[in-house]
């Protein structure tokens, strides 16, 4: 595509869309003009020319001048379709759908080798982040041991009004979705569902191991209360939600998890709707990302540095999937929590290998303990909404 003007084909014209609209006519020196947008509800007010939009699919899918099909819709079978039908008709791809993504990797590698079209999608994981073109291009598997941090901007928000501020939950979250950082239904972010897409497409650049959401353990910051809030502030830290991967002994594992963050901890300084993502290798120890998390702009940008990307002929090359060396993913893992409770009967402190501080009271006990992540993910308990879990132990930014 080098050289040329790109014409792109545009599904949705929600947040992101929009943020791509605006980002790409402020943008000079990128050779990319939008031909039509394909939308749902054609009687919608919009803040461009009707002219642009459609809401019959083919018309971008089948036009043979339409060269990148810019995919930017919330309905995830919808949008494996269009995807899928795009590589197949011989057009490059750029999405920002992580649950779509997440969910269909292995096709989705597929269709790109049989098809021999680039897929991009960069905006899916940490929006302003490039951290899957750093992971693809710099990052060896034998020296990668470990990709942490902060990868949705909304749970961030509400967790940095709530201990910054001294704001409800209810108000935090209220503010988040004012302002476009949360959907109208927040369940995904707040109970940890969008940071774990962003893990499992994560893992599989920075390690080449492929791994269906549902083997990754979420739990997210809808059990969060004021006596889990106080326990945090006595000890001076903050809670952050946190997605891990780590390799370890030929393993990797991977989780999203409320983490208890202290002060020399990068990611402690990780405010509102910020990402902020840690690296650790063999010979680099640490490296820090951050940037913008949510946000029209933010993601809009992500978006639109790949479609400048293939101008220069860029394609992810999965280098990792080649080698002969990917870790098989487990959850066979030790982790440190605090465990809150109202009453005993609640949960199963048997599960426990030890426990090293118990708390009990009238109304919220704890305990301070070691458990298998396995153990954890397969927790009933965990459901009840008077039982929460925050991760502790040592720190990996220091």
């Amino acid at each position: 595509m080098e050289n040329k003007i790109i014409n792109l084909g545009i599904f949705g014209f929600g947040v992101v869309g929009q943020g791509l609209y605006e980002v790409l006519n402020r943008t000079k020196g990128i050779n990319a003009r939008i031909k039509k947008i394909c939308i749902k509800d054609p009687n919608k007010p919009r803040p461009i020319d009707a002219s642009y939009f459609t809401t019959d699919k083919n018309e971008i899918l089948n036009d043979p001048t339409i060269d990148v099909v810019v995919e930017l819709i919330n309905e995830t079978e919808a949008a494996f379709e269009i995807v899928s039908t795009a590589l197949r008709n011989g057009k490059a791809v750029v999405s920002a759908s992580k649950r779509m993504i997440a969910e269909n990797l292995p096709a989705l590698y597929q269709l790109q080798v049989e098809n021999k079209v680039p897929f991009l999608y960069e905006a899916s994981s940490c929006a302003s982040i490039p951290i899957i073109r750093n992971l693809e291009e710099y990052y060896d598997n034998d020296l990668l041991n470990a990709v942490e941090g902060i990868c949705n901007g909304s749970t961030n928000y509400i967790l940095t009004k709530i201990f910054e501020d001294n704001l409800s939950f209810e108000t935090a979250l209220q503010q988040a979705q004012d302002k476009g950082f949360a959907e109208t239904d927040p369940t995904l972010d707040i109970e940890g569902y969008d940071p774990k897409f962003k893990i499992v497409i994560l893992l599989l650049h920075a390690f080449g191991t492929f791994v269906k959401p549902e083997e990754v353990f979420n739990f997210g910051i809808h059990h969060l209360n004021d006596f889990d809030i106080q326990f945090a502030k006595q000890r001076n830290c903050t809670i952050k939600l946190i997605g891990n991967c780590r390799r370890q002994n030929g393993h990797v594992n991977a989780y999203v998890l409320p983490h208890l963050i202290r002060e020399h901890n990068l990611l402690y300084d990780v405010y509102n709707e910020y990402n902020g993502v840690l690296l650790e290798s063999a010979f680099t120890d640490k490296q820090f990302f951050v940037g913008k998390g949510a946000g029209g702009t933010a993601t809009g940008s992500a978006v639109l540095s790949d479609i400048s990307a293939l101008l220069y002929n860029y394609r992810y090359e999965y280098k990792k999937i080649k080698q002969s060396n990917q870790p098989a993913f487990t959850n066979d893992v030790q982790l440190k929590i605090y465990l809150r409770y109202s009453n005993a009967s609640q949960v199963h402190l048997t599960d426990f290998y030890n426990i090293s501080e118990k708390y009990e009271s009238s109304t919220y006990s704890y305990v301070v303990g070691v458990i298998n992540l396995q153990k954890l993910k397969g927790a009933a308990w965990l459901k009840n909404k008077d039982v929460n879990l925050l991760v502790l132990g040592e720190d990996h930014a220091r």
